[in-house]
């Protein structure tokens, strides 16, 4: 990767997040009203002072009048949309925009607002295949194929990675259930993971995350300027995204014990932040737990675990709230929700609130003393898909 990053160059210092969930009385525009206005209140600026907007969403709107037209304003609002990493690539665009020297002040937001649409997730492809190598199979049957491809390699048995997909799940709603914006707020025991209906191969209900309504959003200014606005700022460290080859289907020699995309992702950002040992550097990491064993690779991916070791990481309670490498304090997709173009946003939302020590003393973290947290998002599925990972620090340096 060539990136050279814009290490220290641009700070956040200002966030919004909605609840996310079934938001039958709400629509788009109250969603973006939410975040943005709380995003602008902690920051402690008008809606004029942002110079620019960066939009993300997926399927809740067309152009930038989506984001434009409930603020009542006449701006720059770019509309961009990457699959599921549509909310962190909004971020990306608006940090970029401020470090050239373009804008002062930035705004990324992302949204989506599909319950009442009746969308659900699990659909297939949706376009007929014309050449036969087109992907036929539900998301979920795309992950699915991950847990027996890693057990057959790693000596993992079914009943073992049984419990350690059932684990992640369990983790992921035990966050999520001390987390008031959270879509699930229930602790699920092991034995109901277990014991729900299957959805695909292996997976079963709760390893399979849900969509939902939502909206997030950040305000990036240039890091000199940083504490005009807050005394907490958290400063972009790297921001790296990629989109692959998308050949998986067709390569004979892809296995589907790793995602090649994340791993290049990690490699870039690691680099442009000056990260040489991500266990024991970063603070936290929000990851895209799309299906469990998404979460399980992605592990590895990230430079959590070494290859073929996360699932005794995560039997050990590595991953958990009070361990060594918290990920997913916030619940992740699985229990806090993923309204698409918001949930890389909300992702960056979790890292500010938990290095700014702001999170509710029930679920913050106990590392936050390393100073860094990490985003990842994935869109697609396994051999074809794009990767974000981001870094961001509490400190400058």
């Amino acid at each position: 990767m060539s990136s050279h990053g814009i290490k220290d160059q641009v700070a956040i210092v200002g966030m919004g997040c909605t609840k996310f969930g079934e938001h039958w009385t709400l629509g788009t525009d109250d969603l973006l009203l939410w975040s943005t206005s709380d995003a602008l209140e902690s920051a402690g600026i008008e809606k004029d002072e942002v110079d620019a907007y960066w939009l993300g969403t997926a399927m809740s709107g067309n152009s930038g009048q989506t984001l434009s037209r409930p603020l009542s304003m006449c701006k720059p609002v770019t509309r961009v949309e990457n699959y599921c990493a549509t909310g962190s690539e909004a971020l990306r665009n608006a940090s970029y925009a401020v470090a050239s020297g373009a804008y002062d002040v930035a705004m990324a937001v992302g949204v989506e607002k599909v319950k009442d649409s009746g969308y659900q997730g699990l659909v297939g492809a949706s376009h007929a295949p014309t050449d036969g190598t087109a992907r036929t199979l539900s998301a979920a049957a795309m992950f699915a194929m991950c847990a027996p491809a890693y057990g057959n390699k790693y000596g993992v048995t079914d009943e073992q990675m049984r419990e350690v997909l059932a684990r992640i799940s369990w983790k992921n709603h035990q966050n999520g259930a001390r987390n008031e914006r959270a879509q699930f707020r229930k602790e699920v025991s092991m034995e109901t993971i277990c014991g729900a209906p299957l959805m695909a191969g292996g997976l079963g209900v709760f390893d399979c995350s849900g969509v939902a309504d939502g909206s997030a959003a950040a305000i990036v200014v240039r890091a000199e300027d940083a504490l005009r606005y807050t005394d907490k700022p958290i400063y972009i460290k790297g921001l790296s995204f990629l989109a692959g080859a998308g050949t998986g289907n067709a390569d004979p020699d892809y296995d589907y014990t790793w995602f090649p995309e994340i791993n290049a992702a990690a490699k870039d950002a690691y680099a442009q932040a000056g990260v040489t040992d991500p266990r024991s550097q970063i603070s936290m990491a929000e990851v895209h737990d799309c299906f469990t064993p998404a979460e399980l690779l992605i592990y590895e991916d990230l430079g959590f675990a070494e290859r073929g070791t996360a699932w005794k990481e995560v039997l050990n309670g590595t991953f958990d709230l009070d361990g060594s490498m918290p990920v997913n304090p916030d619940g992740g997709l699985k229990s806090f929700g993923h309204p698409v173009g918001a949930s890389g946003l909300r992702m960056f939302f979790e890292n500010w609130l938990q290095l700014r020590n702001d999170a509710p003393p029930e679920r913050r973290i106990t590392t936050a003393d390393r100073g860094l947290g990490l985003v990842h998002n994935l869109g697609g599925y396994p051999g074809e898909m794009v990767s974000f990972v981001g870094v961001v620090g509490n400190q400058l340096g």
